[in-house]
């Protein structure tokens, strides 16, 4: 009986530490022994309706917050409840609001749903919550109001939320994957970065800290496909436009190197180069 007693002990402590695959501060999650689901907008939809109340929570730093949704028809409109809650958003936001995309789970009730927020205030807000207008919230299939098109940089951060960033990338063509990896550039998210680059440690902390001055990219890059099963090197131009923050606006016209280690492999970018020319064109903007 006591050995049943300390199985089942030992049991149920691997599942409140589950954390479906992501980084989560488990000092600031209450346990749940619930795993996350991967529903459609259509079903997330009626899961929580207009005016309904839900909790969001932050992938990378496990702090959370209460929010209520106020409208959206592709996606859901948002805003946090009260003042505090809107207080510990901006926190995660390291104090500024910001366009770019973070991983998110929503707990609602007994349901724990993989989403993607940007944290910039926008249009209306009736809330007396200190949040100048709303912000989105995007699940699987939403899509946003103006284009009415899926966004891809929402959607990379939900397979992160959901752990299948891994299984999405390993089936993508080379200029695919360079959209990839420049929207987790944009997104400055670092985890990310790790799993789709090529470097050695001293140059990987010094890319996170030139990331971070990253504040806006535009791209645009050519179709690359892959007709050679076992191709192992791909080389992929992109012309660039950056906004460097303390700098300004950058054009970067960059030839990227794509290996991977075998035909079933998943390709990786190698970085260093890039960062070299990063720099490169900001000192000879500076010299005009």
């Amino acid at each position: 009986m006591k050995k049943t007693f300390l199985f089942c002990l030992f049991f149920l402590s691997l599942t409140y530490k589950h954390t479906y695959g992501t980084t989560v501060n488990q000092s600031s999650l209450h346990p749940i022994s619930f795993q996350p689901e991967l529903p459609s907008w259509e079903e997330v939809q009626e899961i929580i309706p207009i005016k309904s109340t839900f909790t969001v929570i932050d992938v990378d730093t496990g702090k959370k917050f209460s929010v209520q949704r106020r409208a959206g028809s592709g996606h859901a409109d948002v805003q946090p409840l009260s003042k505090s809650d809107t207080e510990i958003m901006k926190d995660i936001y390291s104090g500024h609001w910001s366009w770019r995309r973070r991983a998110v789970l929503i707990q609602v009730n007994d349901r724990l749903i993989p989403a993607s927020m940007h944290g910039m205030p926008h249009g209306a807000g009736a809330i007396q919550n200190g949040f100048p207008g709303h912000f989105c919230i995007h699940f699987s299939e939403s899509k946003t109001h103006r284009s009415n098109k899926v966004d891809l940089s929402h959607h990379v951060m939900i397979l992160k939320a959901a752990g299948k960033f891994d299984e999405y990338i390993n089936g993508l063509q080379p200029d695919e994957f360079l959209e990839i990896f420049l929207i987790v550039i944009k997104n400055h998210d670092m985890d990310l970065l790790k799993k789709i680059i090529v470097t050695n440690q001293q140059t990987l902390e010094n890319s996170i800290q030139s990331f971070q001055d990253i504040q806006g990219m535009q791209w645009t890059i050519k179709p690359c496909p892959v007709n050679d099963l076992y191709t192992l090197t791909v080389k992929q131009p992109v012309e660039m436009k950056i906004l460097l923050k303390n700098v300004g606006p950058v054009t970067v016209n960059h030839t990227f190197t794509l290996v991977r280690t075998s035909p079933v492999s998943s390709w990786r970018v190698m970085i260093d180069p890039f960062l070299y020319s990063i720099h490169h064109d900001d000192e000879e903007d500076e010299r005009k």
